[in-house]
């Protein structure tokens, strides 16, 4: 069974196919687990490459859903977040990230007078070197690195699920921080494959801007596949190669978890198993 997940506020998210689960670590000390069964896709969105469209959907609303969880359970109840609170975050979250990954990167080339492949060349570079330059500042946050330290005893986790191994802390402990199938790697795919795509957008400044956005859903399904394909041929020098940086860059986005992170992150684990 292929499970996923994210590091959530003091806590881990699972997901399997049918079900998923989110655990944190309250103030008390204690951990709580919060289980439920997963949406039930549309069959259409089941076929290749529409998958990848579907995943992303579903891996923003039950990460944010998570997030959102797992912020409350740190709060007193009069300070929790609403679902209305929720919505606006989602969106507010998928504009910023519309704006610094894809308009800011389009007007600064457009603006310097490159045309033709070039402009999709520096256009791309562009957007790499802006979100490794966001990785980096907020990695520097005491908040987050708290939060990629729950990301590495996700990924370890699950590695040790994997590999047939008892899901016990020193089993857990041995295994690596990083990946093939994390959301880092997923998103500097995504930037990679965009520079090819974007490349065939021709026309006035405002059909290719255009095209950049609307094209997004269609390159996310593209690097879910490559993704899924470098999962299942892990020998293949050419899937190896597209994936390494992604690999690289979990070295910012996780870090080393303590034992009690760790504890969390196989109860979030144990939610969607059992």
């Amino acid at each position: 069974m292929t499970i996923g997940g994210q590091a959530v506020i003091e806590g881990v998210m699972m997901r399997s196919k049918t079900r998923t689960a989110v655990a944190v670590r309250l103030p008390t000390g204690k951990i709580k687990l919060q289980r439920h069964p997963n949406s039930r896709v549309p069959k259409i969105f089941q076929l290749v490459f529409l998958r990848g469209i579907a995943g992303l959907w579903y891996m923003l609303h039950d990460g944010m859903k998570a997030l959102v969880w797992s912020s409350n359970q740190q709060l007193e109840e009069k300070e929790q977040l609403t679902m209305k609170e929720l919505v606006l975050t989602i969106a507010g979250s998928l504009l910023m990230a519309v704006l610094l990954f894809v308009v800011v990167p389009f007007f600064s080339v457009h603006w310097l007078g490159v045309e033709g492949l070039w402009f999709s060349i520096l256009d791309g570079l562009l957007r790499v070197v802006l979100f490794l330059g966001y990785l980096l500042i907020i990695a520097q946050m005491k908040d987050v690195k708290t939060l990629f330290e729950y990301h590495g005893a996700e990924h370890k986790t699950i590695y040790c699920y994997e590999a047939g191994k008892q899901v016990t802390l020193q089993n857990v402990r041995s295994f690596p921080r990083q990946h093939r199938r994390c959301g880092t790697s997923f998103l500097f795919l995504v930037l990679l494959i965009s520079i090819f795509v974007f490349s065939f957008i021709t026309g006035p400044w405002w059909v290719r801007l255009g095209g950049r956005i609307l094209l997004l859903p269609v390159v996310a399904g593209l690097g879910y596949e490559v993704i899924k394909l470098a999962d299942k041929y892990q020998k293949n020098i050419i899937l190896r190669t597209l994936v390494a940086p992604g690999l690289w860059l979990q070295d910012i986005t996780t870090k080393e978890p303590s034992n009690r992170q760790m504890e969390v992150a196989m109860k979030a684990l144990e939610g969607v198993v059992k």
